[in-house]
């Protein structure tokens, strides 16, 4: 069993990625190619904070109110945000009206500011330093991990920098999401796809 399904299209793709267009599409033409750039990081390790305890699907469907809510997550604008924000955040029904979320990621715009003068880079070069040496060859969706020693010691660097919301499963999904680590399926059309990783 190879853990993929060949759409009408021909092309393979993992199970989660098969039925819903929305996820297909992201799938196809998103997840796992190379973000870098700090805002690009922010937004998506901001999202993925948000999912913790929910669906990705929830999420990309609310993508366009998380950006238009948060600034187009611009660590500047966010950075910002005051008490008001904060409220205004909460009753916007188009996201997800989670405090603690909603604060960490106010907190998170804030350390990615002081991140520009640390040493160890911005929080785009910061983050893809934890790029480990090989990347997982999965060949079912039970092969792929969930956390990874490199995504555990991304998790206590950025707490050590004043992130909040950024534990290890959370850092290895957005490691995932953004080219860091390739876990396509070995069966999927998009295996090797970002350039970071041959196939």
């Amino acid at each position: 069993m190879s853990g993929v399904v060949v759409g009408e299209d021909g092309l393979s793709r993992p199970v989660w990625a098969s039925v819903d267009p929305m996820l297909r599409d992201y799938y196809d033409t998103e997840w796992g190619m190379p973000v870098r750039d700090e805002r690009g990081v922010f937004e998506r390790l901001s999202l993925e904070a948000f999912q913790s305890g929910l669906s990705w699907a929830t999420i990309l469907r609310k993508r366009p109110a998380f950006r238009e809510a948060f600034a187009g997550f611009s660590p500047d604008a966010v950075a910002t945000f005051g008490d008001d924000d904060v409220e205004r955040l909460m009753a916007d029904a188009g996201i997800v009206r989670n405090r603690a979320k909603v604060l960490a990621t106010i907190q998170n715009a804030r350390a990615t500011l002081a991140l520009r003068e640390d040493p160890d880079g911005d929080l785009g070069a910061y983050v893809w330093s934890f790029r480990p040496e090989r990347t997982p060859r999965p060949r079912t969706h039970a092969d792929v991990p969930t956390t990874s020693p490199e995504s555990l010691a991304l998790s206590k660097g950025l707490k050590r920098k004043g992130f909040t919301f950024v534990g290890p499963t959370t850092m290895f999904a957005l490691m995932e999401a953004i080219g860091i680590v390739d876990t396509h399926l070995v069966d999927s059309h998009r295996r090797g796809t970002s350039g970071v990783w041959p196939n």
